[in-house]
């Protein structure tokens, strides 16, 4: 039997509880990888280790954390670090509310700064030297299709989401050396609670059926539908593997073809 890509490779999943990280942490362990489970919920979390084991029995484990708490965060980070080396790193957490960005309070945006840039800073920081030692690190950022096409009503995430993307190029060039690589993955419109709350915001707004919004969004994808947090994790997985190892600094969209830019 051949070996599995990831085999041997620690992975620390963000957001790990639901949606897009939650189909992460199953990709990554359908690859091999041993999985730190990442969220705030004990509850959740502990439910899904089971549900991991059965894909690979690894010996995964979780972590309670939140990302609006940055020193628990590093806290926590630096005591798993202690024992267990980090191979693959997915910054992955809740994005901030939606809203036009006149309206957004600056309270509104220190939050979203310290919960993507801040949190993926500090613990890129923190398994950066085990990547190193190892020769082996992969960086991956969930971040948006906004990086490319600032997206209406949502103000405050197209601006710190660009901040996260341009940190993750940066980083890609100082650390490509090392084997290391950082990329940023930009979901479109998928099928997470996230784009349920979304989608009913903007009815609201617009006095509309839900049905027919979106039915109105999916018109605007040249697929015809919305993507699945499965589909997103295919590409994490690809990524986080050996064989995209000479792939590096990019914003991949996976949005079914609606983002109009290059």
């Amino acid at each position: 039997m051949n070996e599995l890509p990831l085999q041997g490779k620690n992975a620390f999943v963000g957001g790990a509880s639901k949606g897009i990280g939650k189909a992460c942490a199953f990709e990554l362990a359908r690859l091999g990888a041993r999985i730190i489970l990442v969220a705030r919920s004990s509850d959740l979390l502990s439910g899904l280790l089971p549900q991991l084991d059965r894909v690979a029995q690894q010996d995964h484990q979780y972590l309670i954390a939140d990302y609006d708490n940055p020193e628990d965060l590093a806290e926590k980070g630096r005591e798993l670090v202690q024992q267990t080396p980090i191979h693959i790193l997915i910054n992955n957490t809740g994005g901030p509310a939606s809203g036009k960005i006149v309206d957004a309070t600056l309270d509104a945006f220190r939050q979203a700064f310290e919960r993507h840039l801040i949190c993926n800073h500090l613990l890129t920081r923190l398994f950066l030297p085990g990547m190193q030692k190892g020769g082996y690190g992969r960086i991956i950022n969930i971040l948006s299709t906004s990086v490319k096409q600032p997206l209406e009503q949502l103000g405050v995430s197209n601006t710190i989401r660009a901040a996260v993307a341009n940190w993750a190029k940066t980083l890609a060039g100082e650390v490509a050396s090392d084997g290391i690589t950082v990329n940023n993955i930009l979901p479109g419109m998928t099928i997470t609670s996230r784009l349920e709350s979304l989608i009913a915001a903007r009815a609201g707004q617009e006095d509309l059926p839900v049905a027919l919004v979106e039915e109105r969004l999916k018109a605007e994808i040249p697929a015809g539908r919305f993507g699945s947090a499965e589909e997103i994790a295919a590409a994490v997985g690809f990524l986080a593997s050996p064989s995209a190892s000479y792939i590096n600094g990019i914003n991949l969209p996976v949005d079914g073809g609606r983002t109009k830019s290059l």
